[in-house]
């Protein structure tokens, strides 16, 4: 095997430096895509019923991923209606973060995904209280696990799915 030695080479020191310079700003740019946004969008507000255990769960899911939360506890009723979530996408909190409306037991990874790409939509959804869920995967459930999906919600009262759990 032949080795290239750059010494008393300037030109080749200069393109080995150069193709590591490019190197790291692609590494850079594909870290600062994975991570996640900061400022602003990792506020998060969230109403739900005051005895709610996994809402609780899931507010310490969203806190452990990176969000600083909010909470009222006057439930989640009036909140779901002004943000415009069908009561068939319903659970027992709703939220808002980045100008998104969030309803149910999403997972933080899809909610910085949602904060990432910015699709024109109203925000996501996992309807009822899925097992196996964030908030709902403490110890009374076992090793259960139920499939379900997250919903990206439209605004025109559509919904597709955003991200597949199973």
């Amino acid at each position: 095997m032949q080795t290239t030695s750059t010494e008393g080479r300037p030109e080749l020191v200069r393109r080995h430096l150069l193709a590591g310079g490019a190197l790291l700003a692609l590494a850079a740019a594909a870290g600062a895509r994975s991570s996640p946004p900061t400022d602003r969008a990792t506020r998060v507000q969230v109403w739900k019923g005051p005895s709610c255990g996994c809402c609780k769960d899931w507010i310490k899911h969203l806190e452990v991923n990176g969000f600083q939360v909010s909470v009222s506890d006057a439930g989640n009723t009036d909140a779901r209606r002004q943000l415009g979530i069908a009561i068939k996408y319903g659970s027992c909190h709703t939220a808002l973060v980045g100008g998104y409306a969030v309803e149910g037991h999403v997972p933080a990874r899809e909610i910085w995904r949602l904060l990432r790409e910015r699709p024109e939509a109203l925000g996501l959804a996992v309807p009822a209280m899925p097992i196996g869920s964030p908030g709902m995967d403490g110890p009374e459930y076992g090793q259960r696990k139920d499939p379900y999906d997250v919903l990206l919600l439209n605004k025109d009262g559509s919904a597709r799915t955003f991200q597949t759990y199973r």
